[in-house]
Parts: C-alpha cells; sequence; structure tokens
C-alpha cells in the first residue's frame, strides 16, 4: 500500500483505540467514509486484509497498526 494510505491507517487505528481503548475492533471499511467514493483504494486495503494477511472482517486496531508498521519497517 502507498505512503498516504498506510498513515491513514495508522491514524485511524489510533484515533479508534484513544476513544474506545486498544481492543476496539475495526473492518477496513473503517478506512473511508463513504466506502464507494475510492473503490479502487478499497479494494487494495481489501486484497491487504483478506487475501495477504486472512483477517477476520474485524479485527483489533492495535494488532493492525502493529501489521502496517512491520511491513514498513522491512
Amino acid at each position: 500500500m502507498d505512503t498516504q494510505l498506510t498513515e491513514r491507517i495508522l491514524k485511524i487505528c489510533e484515533a479508534q483505540m484513544a476513544k474506545q481503548g486498544e481492543n476496539v475492533g475495526l473492518s477496513f471499511y473503517a478506512f473511508f467514509k463513504n466506502k464507494n467514493d475510492e473503490p479502487e483504494l478499497l479494494m487494495q486495503v481489501a486484497s491487504w486484509w483478506i487475501m495477504t494477511h486472512r483477517l477476520d472482517h474485524f479485527e483489533k486496531a492495535y494488532k493492525i497498526k502493529q501489521l502496517i508498521l512491520s511491513e514498513n519497517n522491512t
């Protein structure tokens, strides 16, 4: 995923954890205001979420954050 998209995901994960705690669950739709506004980016995140990492529909925000950070540090 591109840098802007990963930054968006990190920002949303951090905001949701600040509001609801580290156990808050997110789906990949959480990173989009309207799931139809950016279909190419939505499909990119969906592919990363489902095909690359085989994640469940809802995952903990801290887990998503750690996956993004680990991929960007390699």
